[in-house]
C-alpha cells in the first residue's frame, strides 16, 4: 500500500471526481453537481479525500465535521483497487481527521441496498444504527 496517496482534493479536482462518482459510486445525489463539491471545498476545503496510486483516483470519501458529529459520505473505490486498502486508508485518514477537530463519532450515509458497502463499512468497524432513520427532504433555493 505504500503506492497510496491520500490527499484532500481542491477545485481542480472537481471534474475527475464527478466523473469517477458517475461511474463508480453507488446512487446519485442532488448535490452530485460541480456547484455542491465546490461550495463544499469552499466551506470545509479539507472534507474531501482523494486516494490516488499511480496517479491515478482511486477512491474518494467526504469526511465532513459540522463542529458537533463526524460525518461520512461517498466512501467510493473504483472496481479496479478494491480490495487492496483503499477503503482501508481513507477512514483511517477520515478518523485521524476527525479527532484532530474534536469529534467523537462517526456516521455514514449508506444506501440500504448496498451490500457490497455494508460489508466494506462493518469491515472497518462502522455498525448499522436500526433505532434511526434518515428522513431528508431536498432543499431548494
Amino acid at each position: 500500500m505504500n503506492d497510496l496517496r491520500i490527499r484532500a482534493a481542491s477545485s481542480a479536482d472537481l471534474d475527475t471526481v464527478l466523473t469517477f462518482w458517475k461511474g463508480t459510486a453507488e446512487g446519485t445525489s442532488i448535490s452530485d453537481d460541480r456547484d455542491g463539491v465546490a461550495r463544499l471545498l469552499d466551506r470545509d476545503p479539507e472534507s474531501l479525500l482523494l486516494a490516488e496510486r499511480d496517479g491515478e483516483l482511486a477512491g474518494t470519501v467526504i469526511a465532513g465535521f459540522d463542529g458537533w458529529r463526524c460525518h461520512l459520505y461517498r466512501l467510493a473505490v473504483h472496481p479496479g483497487h478494491r480490495r487492496r486498502g483503499v477503503a482501508t486508508a481513507l477512514l483511517a485518514a477520515a478518523e485521524k481527521r476527525f479527532a484532530a477537530l474534536g469529534g467523537r463519532r462517526g456516521d455514514a450515509m449508506v444506501l440500504n441496498e448496498n451490500d457490497l458497502a455494508h460489508h466494506a463499512w462493518r469491515a472497518a468497524g462502522y455498525e448499522p444504527q436500526p433505532q434511526w432513520s434518515r428522513w431528508v427532504k431536498p432543499l431548494r433555493p
